[in-house]
């Protein structure tokens, strides 16, 4: 089962043998492709040859590319991601408008609860009595916005009252940096099965190229959130983007077992997909925390 993050800092040149990814830079080095989860490509400067590029893309190993300034600006998602495909795409083309609103007001209550608990544990109790009133009053489609009156109780609660997404700040880059991870993660389990990223549930955004994993991804944001607020950073470069990369190595409780986070994101998506596919929501198979 793969679950090693293995980043590439330094100008190297990657290349595939023997089922190892070789990587030769000042030294070489080799890692088991079957390991490998993520391979983060940090270093502009990197190459790789084409055979290593069609191994990654068999084994649907999620290969993340990074600017200069090392942050995520592209991925390799691939053209086929399971057998019967298209199949899958002309299912998803016909979700039912009810199942998907259905199936959006249980993601986001769910989101809503963990935000609740959170907020329990580090003591802000009058906010966390509040988010879980909002549970209770989310509708289908959450047509009348709780989850935007609970994000702004939640990331004041957390980062203080003058706090906004929209400032130019490190604790915004570290969440967007998380938050960037957990989506990369959820368009490699949404392709490996077959479907379209593009085609959400909620978002319908037509520049949005990943709707349907930003539907998907809403609850596990809290552990984003969880270590951007025990880190506070004051500034966010390389050694704090590593330490964000925590996230996937801890283990949730899922369908009854203690997984690694990027386990759990596939057991989880694919709980979603097939709810919705058979119009039951009770087969959402939600994550917590141990």
């Amino acid at each position: 089962m793969s679950w090693r993050v293995v980043v590439i800092e330094s100008q190297s040149k990657l290349d595939y043998k023997m089922g190892y990814l070789v990587v030769r830079g000042l030294e070489t080095k080799r890692v088991l492709l079957d390991e490998i989860a993520v391979l983060l490509i940090e270093n502009p400067a990197v190459s790789m040859t084409g055979v290593l590029i069609a191994a990654l893309t068999e084994k649907k190993i999620k290969v993340i590319f990074c600017d200069s300034k090392r942050n995520p600006i592209a991925e390799l998602i691939p053209h086929h991601g399971c057998h019967d495909s298209s199949a899958k795409i002309r299912s998803q083309i016909a979700w039912e408008q009810t199942v998907k609103d259905s199936i959006w007001r249980d993601i986001v209550s769910e989101k809503i609860r963990k935000q609740a608990d959170f907020l329990l544990e580090i003591g802000c109790l009058e906010q966390a009595r509040m988010l879980s009133g909002y549970t209770e009053q989310i509708e289908l489609a959450d047509t009348t916005n709780r989850e935007g009156h609970a994000a702004k109780v939640y990331f004041n609660a957390l980062f203080g009252m003058e706090f906004t997404r929209s400032a130019d700040i490190a604790i915004n880059a570290a969440l967007n940096y998380g938050y960037s991870m957990i989506l990369s993660a959820f368009n490699r389990e949404i392709s490996a099965n077959g479907y379209l990223t593009q085609l959400g549930i909620f978002h319908n955004n037509m520049f949005n190229h990943f709707n349907l994993s930003s539907d998907l991804m809403e609850p596990f944001r809290i552990l984003v959130d969880r270590l951007v607020y025990q880190m506070q950073p004051v500034e966010f470069d390389t050694e704090e983007k590593h330490e964000m990369w925590r996230i996937m190595d801890q283990k949730v409780s899922i369908d009854g077992q203690s997984q690694f986070v990027m386990n759990a994101i596939k057991i989880y998506t694919k709980s979603i997909l097939d709810a919705i596919n058979d119009g039951d929501a009770s087969l959402i198979k939600f994550y917590g925390m141990l």
